[in-house]
């Protein structure tokens, strides 16, 4: 039996007796420390200040560098107070008074998606209370299952994995999980991705916020293959901490809409409709991780020239990417 890393146990237990004085301490309280952590991580000892200023500029370009400043100390605000509404919600939030936390925005396209027969994709992204989300969900008693990297530090991925499942989420580790993704959409069973990660050079290149970004085809590629409906949803928080709108932006259908058949189509849809939520809850984004990379070589300028194709039709049945046989759970 393999021991475990001195240096992953010690990490384990400061997360955990950290976690333990968040929960002892009133959410109202925590939201107060929160907010002068924020004011030190922003302000005092900035960290990754470039990156939340660059991204900050390509968002909202005509924004003064002052409210830049206070829309990232927001940022630092909302990150933080997310991490300790995780930590209250098993305790606070249950079968019996969930409607004292969560206000269902538009429950007629929501709840009367993830109801139909067919397999359904939600997407969402790095805004609102995302860990939440899956959380809140199974409340209403969906069952769903992301896809997600498994953190290096085993004892912290196990601990996080259990609030995940809590409520019926399941994990799946991206590596290696095609199979068990197909067989999930044959079931007709609810699959949940972040759709706003970058895609590398071979993703599927789109306009967000006006600028080329990289996205990951599988959303787009699981929705086309097999004819299941994509959620574009959320959780966001509405005022006082621990307080929520669970929602959806919008629903595209393949067997209705057919508009959109490619990728690159699909794609550009559901970033849209990530992109109109975030501009109505700018602090409640993830400004921290570098968004819209782009190592391409520039491309000359010959009219012969031609842009690499990411609008193939994948099979109606089986998931299928473009000139290269990736596996299905490589760009995820």
């Amino acid at each position: 039996m393999k021991l475990p890393n001195p240096i992953d146990g010690a990490a384990y237990l400061m997360v955990r007796a950290l976690l333990c004085v968040v929960q002892a301490l009133p959410i109202e309280v925590c939201h107060s420390i929160c907010r002068g952590l924020a004011f030190l991580v922003n302000d005092c000892f900035p960290i990754r200040r470039a990156v939340v200023d660059k991204n900050l500029r390509f968002a909202f370009p005509t924004m003064s560098p002052r409210d830049r400043r206070r829309l990232s100390r927001r940022m630092w605000e909302h990150l933080l107070l997310m991490i300790c509404e995780v930590a209250h919600a098993p305790r606070k939030i249950h079968q019996s008074n969930w409607r004292k936390h969560v206000q269902l925005e538009n429950p007629q396209q929501l709840v009367g998606t993830l109801l139909d027969v067919r397999p359904r994709v939600l997407v969402s992204g790095h805004v609102g209370n995302f860990e939440m989300a899956g959380y809140l969900t199974g409340l209403l008693g969906f069952s769903t299952t992301t896809v997600a990297r498994p953190l290096d530090n085993r004892s912290i991925h196990d601990f996080i994995t259990g609030f995940r499942g809590a409520n019926g989420q399941r994990v799946l580790d991206k590596n290696g999980c095609a199979q068990q993704v197909a067989l999930l959409l044959e079931r007709g069973e609810i699959l949940s991705l972040l759709g706003d990660q970058y895609g590398g050079t071979k993703g599927c290149w789109i306009q967000f916020f006006g600028r080329p970004a990289s996205c990951h085809k599988a959303v787009a590629v699981f929705s086309i293959s097999t004819g299941a409906p994509l959620i574009v949803g959320y959780a966001v928080r509405r005022g006082r901490p621990m307080q929520f709108g669970l929602g959806a932006v919008d629903v595209f259908d393949p067997q209705i809409d057919s508009s959109r058949k490619t990728i690159s189509d699909v794609t550009q849809w559901y970033s849209d409709r990530l992109e109109s939520l975030i501009r109505r809850v700018p602090d409640q984004y993830w400004w921290l991780h570098r968004r819209w990379k782009d190592p391409r070589p520039k491309k000359k300028s010959t009219p012969t020239r031609q842009r690499i194709d990411n609008s193939a039709t994948p099979s109606p049945m089986r998931p299928q990417h473009e000139k290269n046989d990736e596996p299905v759970d490589s760009p995820l």
